[in-house]
């Protein structure tokens, strides 16, 4: 299907929806588990494109992995840090996470192993982590641009050590070199020097790690210490429902004056998104966080705000595709980063509120969007899997909004648009 029209809402909705398993966790948990020693079983894991990406390259490296879709299941044969393969062409598509973990997943290996992606991921940012592994004895030739896909790695064994890294543009970097440094020959500190973003996916990283068995120690996210010896432990580990995702039905909520419940998303959450019904309380919204739900209904009238999305960037979208229907200007700040995403997703939410007609201005590191009257319009979604789920909810307010290339959305969520049709009358 080349395009979606998304019908108009006449009624509210009283929901609850199952959103399925975190794509962060699902994708952090698979290279814990290929490092563990033993079998570890994912329970409620994401079946998508991203996560079978990394899926694949983990088979490809030797590492046996079963996933079942029907059950949603996948089982991992750890290899106690060991890289089976000494060679292997690892696809990463446009999936940030696998690009990152597996590259740091296979430093610890002694091989030639080479990357590649479709034409986005070429132009995401990759060379912080490269130059850091090139310092510590990982030959890195490029097939273009350094810093860059696609490039070789003559992986020698990750030795450890004292590493200074520039988070500034993602945090997934970090993550990778976190995950793989129990295993290293020799204790680790890492650096920050620059601004770290996407702090609380650097918290999923250190709770996935705390739960598989290893500490890691830091200062206020300046500095980390991580012990080398440390284990993974295997494990049944059941993952929480994705909160970037649960953002769409709670955001409809807000926008249509309804009721949503996701169940199994709680006041424990590991997932810094989570906090993103906080903005809807904030903007007129009740909300509800329990330890086995999470629920919002929708005020009559949305409230303009002023916020710092820095630590949950991925709602950016989200909170743009709803804030043309608030009573004042929303402004979201501190969120420069978005811009090496699947896409720069500053740039395409401002042409595509443009495009519904809406007030906006863009900055370099956020946008204003202004209450605004809109009319239809035909949404491009830049191969965007959050720009398509973030303006389905537009949709439901403004009718006419159509959504081009909804396949996109299966990056991270390929049954989104059936479970969206759930808040329609049946």
């Amino acid at each position: 299907m080349n395009n979606i029209t998304i019908p108009q809402l006449q009624q509210p909705f009283d929901a609850t929806v199952k959103i399925p398993g975190c794509k962060s966790i699902t994708n952090r948990v698979l290279v814990i588990a290929a490092l563990v020693d033993g079998e570890t079983i994912l329970e409620e894991a994401l079946f998508s494109e991203d996560t079978e990406l990394c899926v694949n390259c983990l088979q490809a490296l030797g590492i046996p992995v079963e996933a079942d879709s029907a059950t949603k299941q996948i089982t991992i044969q750890g290899q106690g840090g060991k890289i089976p393969a000494d060679h292997a062409d690892l696809f990463v598509g446009l999936s940030g996470t696998t690009a990152r973990f597996v590259t740091a997943l296979v430093a610890l290996g002694e091989g030639r192993y080479q990357f590649d992606g479709i034409p986005r991921m070429r132009e995401r940012p990759m060379g912080d982590m490269l130059t850091i592994l090139e310092q510590l004895g990982t030959t890195v030739e490029y097939g273009g641009q350094r810093g860059f896909m696609p490039y070789s790695m003559q992986a020698n064994r990750f030795p450890g050590g004292h590493i200074k890294i520039d988070a500034s543009k993602t945090s997934q970097q970090l993550s990778g070199l976190l995950m793989i440094t129990p295993y290293a020959q020799q204790d680790t500190m890492i650096e920050i020097t620059d601004k770290l973003v996407s702090i609380p996916y650097i918290d999923i990283t250190l709770q996935m790690m705390r739960d598989f068995g290893v500490e890691v120690m830091h200062e206020n996210y300046k500095r980390f210490h991580i012990k080398a010896g440390q284990r993974y432990k295997p494990q049944r580990y059941l993952i929480e429902p994705d909160a970037s995702n649960a953002t769409y039905f709670f955001a409809a909520a807000a926008l249509t004056g309804s009721r949503l419940r996701v169940n199994h998303l709680t006041n424990n959450s590991c997932q810094g998104d989570a906090q993103f019904v906080q903005v809807l309380a904030d903007m007129g919204c009740q909300v509800t966080v329990t330890d086995s739900y999470t629920e919002v209904v929708g005020p009559k009238q949305l409230h303009g705000l002023d916020i710092d999305l820095n630590g949950m960037s991925d709602t950016v979208p989200t909170l743009a595709a709803i804030a043309p229907f608030a009573d004042s200007p929303i402004t979201i700040r501190n969120v420069e980063h978005i811009r090496w995403k699947e896409t720069d997703r500053i740039s395409a939410v401002v042409s595509e509120l443009q495009r519904l007609g809406a007030t906006v201005e863009a900055f370099q590191d956020g946008l204003k969007i202004y209450p605004s009257t809109l009319q239809p319009a035909e949404i491009e979604t830049y191969n965007d899997h959050r720009m398509a789920m973030a303006f389905a909810v537009t949709g439901l307010k403004q009718s006419g909004v159509v959504i081009k290339d909804p396949i996109c959305t299966h990056k991270t969520y390929p049954t989104f648009f059936d479970d969206f049709k759930l808040l329609l009358p049946q």
